[in-house]
């Protein structure tokens, strides 16, 4: 199953499983069964990485991994794009913030916000599990972190919904007390 473009696609349902689509999806049935088998998150950071690899050979002029940039990322990330599935409303676009247009439009289509983030946190895991040090890591770049900062904001303005952080909540503080006395009734029960 091959790409009908010279590169791969990403896949873009959702944060978690997103990757780079590569089309060699065959099991391995017919082949020896290795000791220990990686999860699903593993084969998806090994794809990706080989990924990127083939990218920096296929770059005019070729680049070594020891001379990738933030600069580099971006490049990537910008040419994944072209392979995205998420329809991004221009601010010219009558559905600018309409989360469920009902109508086609010619807005791009891009890869989502939710894709590029996991993939440059499997990348830059990648990137380090292959011998590159933390402190020279380019997925890590003040750059890259900003772009997808970017990418995000662009997006949810678009769909007209925010990516709000999740907030934790944190447990209530435990009231130190000697006597044991059942706790307080709710206010209005009475």
């Amino acid at each position: 199953m091959e790409s009908s473009s010279s590169f791969p696609d990403v896949e873009s349902s959702n944060s978690e499983t997103s990757s780079i689509n590569t089309g060699n999806t065959s099991s391995s049935a017919g082949a020896s069964s290795s000791a220990t088998t990686l999860s699903r998150y593993e084969n998806q950071k090994r794809r990706d990485w080989n990924t990127f690899c083939q990218y920096l050979k296929n770059h005019r002029p070729p680049l070594s991994l020891n001379r990738c940039s933030g600069a580099h990322v971006l490049e990537f990330l910008r040419f994944l794009d072209q392979f995205g599935k998420t329809k991004v409303h221009t601010p010219i676009c009558p559905f600018y913030g309409h989360p469920n247009p009902p109508a086609p439009c010619p807005c791009p289509l891009r890869q989502a916000w939710g894709s590029l983030d996991a993939l440059i946190g499997r990348l830059r895991a990648a990137y380090e599990e292959n011998g590159g040090k933390p402190e020279t890591n380019p997925f890590g770049a003040r750059a890259v972190r900003l772009y997808l900062r970017e990418v995000r904001d662009l997006q949810s303005k678009a769909r007209g919904i925010s990516y709000e952080k999740k907030k934790w909540k944190r447990p209530p503080p435990q009231q130190q007390s000697t006597a044991a006395s059942p706790p307080p009734p709710p206010p209005g029960a009475g």
